[in-house]
């Protein structure tokens, strides 16, 4: 993906205000998450999303526990769509398709603190850090395609530096997960905030959503850009416009 002077017109309409992303955040107590097994049952049960991002929902004992039911469920939709899983080019697929759907999703067998460990410094540093161009891929959790795209992550420290890899490994985290982009986008600045304690946090994600491209509208070069700005990346304009302008220098 091309995240060159092609983004500069979506990364330009945020310099202006953070998206309703940021604004959910808001400055008070952190929002809750509804868990998507509620909504058949009245209103959403709400928890803490620090608690609700630490939950570790499978393990690897679980992937191979769960594997013959989801090879079997694969084989019911190969089925579905008149397809015969008995002949050469389908034998293996149901099973393929089990342990891929695994892997697209394995951010639910690891938690935050599972990789910061001892990846946070104290060091003597204010000045913004910024890795950009961190590649994503996920799930949408609508039609269970792919959406793809580049997290951009910048953050003022407080005297603490978190391992710069580990910015990486937290976008991989949560982007292993059936997602929303704009859930994806809130996390991981919400995650860095909770573990750095920074003086402000802005996360701009750019994706392509296969949902688009290959169903429905069908508008190959569409794009999604989302943002979440804290701390000082929502309140100071300049400091917010310094984080839009390096990432897509």
């Amino acid at each position: 993906m091309d995240c060159g002077k092609q983004r500069a017109p979506g990364l330009e309409a945020l310099s202006g205000a953070t998206t309703a992303a940021a604004a959910a955040v808001g400055s008070g107590p952190l929002l809750a998450l509804a868990s998507p097994g509620d909504r058949a049952n009245g209103p959403p049960a709400r928890k803490p999303l620090d608690q609700w991002r630490e939950d570790r929902t499978r393990s690897a004992e679980d992937n191979d526990l769960n594997l013959p039911s989801l090879e079997t469920a694969y084989s019911a939709i190969l089925k579905g769509l008149g397809e015969n899983p008995q002949r050469q080019g389908l034998l293996k697929t149901p099973w393929r398709a089990a342990t891929a759907m695994q892997f697209f999703t394995k951010g639910y067998q690891e938690t935050i603190s599972d990789i910061l460990n001892d990846a946070i410094f104290d060091e003597d540093h204010d000045e913004m850090v910024i890795v950009k161009d961190i590649d994503m891929f996920s799930m949408c959790e609508h039609h269970l395609v792919p959406f793809i795209g580049k997290v951009h992550i910048g953050y003022l420290p407080d005297k603490r530096l978190l391992g710069l890899s580990k910015l990486a490994r937290i976008v991989e985290i949560y982007s292993r997960r059936l997602q929303v982009q704009e859930r994806l986008t809130k996390q991981i600045a919400v995650a860095i905030t909770e573990a750095l304690k920074p003086s402000g946090v802005g996360v701009v994600i750019e994706a392509t959503h296969m949902c688009m491209v290959m169903r429905g509208v069908q508008k190959m070069n569409s794009k999604t850009v989302t943002s979440t700005m804290l701390g000082v990346f929502r309140e100071d304009p300049k400091t917010r416009e310094e984080f839009l302008t390096l990432i897509r220098s």
